[in-house]
């Protein structure tokens, strides 16, 4: 028996590249194993969006060497694509591959392990200005499915490495992506997840509004939700809201991404937006979709940032009312501008505002929580839980968590939900009899 073992890291286009490289060696006749355990191949796919990811890929590949030190050790992703050098100089990788060719993957840890030669494959993604063909035939995932439809960034962020690790913006085609989520509704899922490395520059180079994809995918039978990943706040404006409300199958929840709630931050940081246009943008999902869910990820401690801006921050957040924040501590990323910026931030300062901002987002979400006492809301159940008899969970349209007991298992299913109560981060409810 053919084995090959994967470590994922990063973000939701990594997994979905991941369950795709998966396939291909499951073509081939591989079984895939548990990382943790000996396997002919180990595939560790790559994050860079820190020096603490570069960190954490290195340590992957050095314990799978010493789990089998035969093994072919195969390392693919961002921090490849951004550091071959560096990569082929950790001892027992053999095969390197960047952000691009993942499809050949099969085929040269084969030819790794034929030849016992080293094997480097990462090329100028700068240069790459196609999509990448490399899919999910069977998804594996319980109700929900992740498709990826773009690659690339083009914004240049001060923070950000994404844009050297991927390469320029570049949309999957149309109808490629309709086939997949065609095979996801016959397969029985009900919900699909578009994710990228910058969604809202979907179609800005093969002239496909990203409005035009989702009601293509609005129109496939048996699809229940359509929920869209990170976006831009530049994308939404009073047409795109338009076009949302006219697919009734969009979810209304939004991942808007803020990093700072002060305008001199943002300004460091490269962002293409003022807190004042996020605030108009966010105004104009709520006028077309009273109940949805904002969620976003904010950084804190970014040079220069002072107490005051920290505040604006805070104080930002309390305007808004976001269903759920995610703090992240900044952490300088070599070859990036904000690396070399002055006025670093003490890390024990760093440590004191992500507790203070990440208990500010426990108090905007409880609230907004809260809002959904006494309504009805469709949820999508997805799994049970394991240490509540008869216990069932799944996800709001607007991303809301939300419990039910009962005997018989609602997974895969769609229902009304009649809310009554809260625990913890969790809305409890019952079955509403009307038909979603």
């Amino acid at each position: 028996m053919k084995t090959v073992a994967f470590h994922t890291l990063g973000c939701k286009v990594n997994q979905y590249e991941t369950e795709a490289m998966e396939e291909l060696f499951e073509k081939k006749g591989y079984t895939i194993v548990d990382g943790e355990g000996i396997s002919d191949i180990y595939v560790i796919n790559t994050c860079t969006v820190t020096n603490l990811s570069d960190r954490k890929s290195r340590q992957f590949i050095r314990k799978s060497k010493k789990i089998n030190e035969d093994s072919i050790i195969a390392v693919v992703g961002c921090y490849s694509q951004v550091s071959p050098d560096e990569v082929s100089g950790i001892e027992g990788v053999d095969v390197i591959i960047g952000t691009s060719e993942r499809n050949r993957i099969v085929e040269l840890c084969e030819r790794a392990k034929a030849s016992n030669e080293k094997i480097n494959i990462v090329k100028n993604i700068k240069a790459n200005k196609e999509f990448e063909k490399i899919r999910i035939d069977e998804i594996k995932s319980k109700t929900r499915a992740n498709i990826k439809i773009q690659d690339g960034c083009n914004q240049f962020c001060s923070y950000c490495i994404i844009p050297y690790a991927r390469g320029p913006i570049r949309s999957r085609d149309y109808d490629e992506i309709v086939d997949e989520v065609v095979k996801i509704s016959n397969a029985g899922y009900k919900e699909v997840v578009l994710t990228g490395i910058h969604i809202a520059s979907y179609g800005k180079d093969n002239k496909m509004p990203l409005i035009n994809l989702l009601k293509g995918i609005g129109q496939v039978e048996g699809i229940k939700r359509i929920r869209l990943g990170s976006l831009e706040p530049t994308l939404i404006d009073e047409d795109f809201m338009i076009g949302l409300k006219e697919i009734d199958k969009v979810c209304d929840h939004f991942h808007l991404s803020l990093q700072s709630g002060s305008d001199t931050v943002l300004k460091r940081m490269n962002r293409k937006y003022t807190t004042g246009i996020y605030k108009e943008k966010v105004d104009l999902i709520r006028k077309y979709m009273p109940d949805a869910g904002i969620t976003t990820d904010i950084i804190v401690g970014f040079p220069g940032e002072s107490d005051e801006e920290f505040k604006e921050t805070c104080d930002f957040v309390k305007d808004i009312g976001f269903s759920r924040i995610h703090v992240f501590k900044y952490s300088p990323r070599k070859g990036t501008p904000a690396a070399s910026m002055e006025n670093q931030i003490d890390g024990n300062i760093k440590n004191a505002r992500s507790e203070k901002l990440i208990d500010l987002g426990e108090i905007v979400a409880e609230n907004f929580r809260n809002k959904f006492i006494n309504k009805n809301l469709v949820v999508l159940f997805e799994e049970e839980n394991k240490k509540i008899s008869n216990a069932f969970e799944g996800y709001t349209t607007n991303y809301l968590r939300v419990r039910i007991l009962g005997k018989k298992s609602p997974i895969g299913e769609v229902k009304n939900i009649g809310i009554n109560g809260v625990s913890g981060d969790i809305l409890i409810g019952k079955i509403w009899n009307k038909e979603v």
